[in-house]
C-alpha cells in the first residue's frame, strides 16, 4: 500500500464578506487534513477545491443543483471515480467540490453560540466526508457520518457539533 498522502486542497475565496474572517483558509486546510487522515480512505493523490462564497452564491447551487431555492450552510459536489487505473504520470485524482457560504455559517455559529472557527472546521469535514462517499439519508448513515465527524472534531480539539441536539433524538439534518 503506498504512504499515506494528504489530499491537495485548493480554497478560493469568491465573495468579499470572507475577508473579515482571515484565518478561514487556513481552519479549512487544518479540517480536510485531519478528516483524511482519520478516515484514510485510500483517496491517494488526490485533490478537492473548497469555495468560500456569500449567500446569494450558494442559493444559486442550491437552486441549480438541488432545485432548493434557498442558501444553505454547505454544499458538496463528488466528482465521478476514475474509470481506468491510474498510472504513475497522471494528475491527482478529483475528488470533487465543496460550497461554503459565510452569512448562513456565521448566522448557525453566533445562534449556537461556538466559535466561528469551529463551526467552519465542521462543514469542511462534513463536505469532505461527502466527497467520499458518505451521506446522511437514513437514521444508520446519519449515525455513521456524524460519529465520524465527533471522532475528526475531537482530534482537532472541537466540542461535539451535536452535544446540544434535541433529547429525543431528532435530527435537524446538514444539506
Amino acid at each position: 500500500m503506498p504512504p499515506f498522502v494528504l489530499p491537495i486542497t485548493e480554497v478560493l475565496v469568491v465573495a468579499e464578506c470572507w475577508q473579515t474572517e482571515p484565518g478561514a483558509e487556513a481552519v479549512i486546510h487544518r479540517a480536510v487534513a485531519a478528516a483524511a487522515e482519520m478516515v484514510d480512505a485510500g483517496i491517494g493523490e488526490a485533490e478537492l477545491a473548497v469555495m468560500l462564497t456569500d449567500d446569494a452564491g450558494i442559493r444559486t447551487l442550491n437552486s441549480n443543483w438541488r432545485g432548493i431555492d434557498k442558501p444553505t450552510n454547505v454544499l458538496s459536489f463528488p466528482a465521478l471515480p476514475p474509470t481506468g487505473p491510474i498510472g504513475p504520470d497522471d494528475a491527482p485524482r478529483m475528488l470533487g467540490d465543496i460550497a461554503i457560504a459565510y452569512e448562513t455559517t456565521r448566522k448557525e455559529a453566533d445562534d449556537e453560540q461556538k466559535p466561528f472557527d469551529h463551526h467552519l472546521s465542521h462543514l469542511a469535514v462534513h463536505g469532505f466526508l461527502h466527497l467520499i462517499g458518505y451521506d446522511h439519508e437514513s437514521d444508520g448513515d446519519a449515525e455513521t457520518m456524524e460519529t465520524l465527524e465527533q471522532e475528526i472534531l475531537a482530534q482537532l480539539g472541537i466540542p461535539d457539533p451535536y452535544a446540544d441536539r434535541d433529547p429525543d433524538g431528532n435530527r435537524e439534518r446538514m444539506d
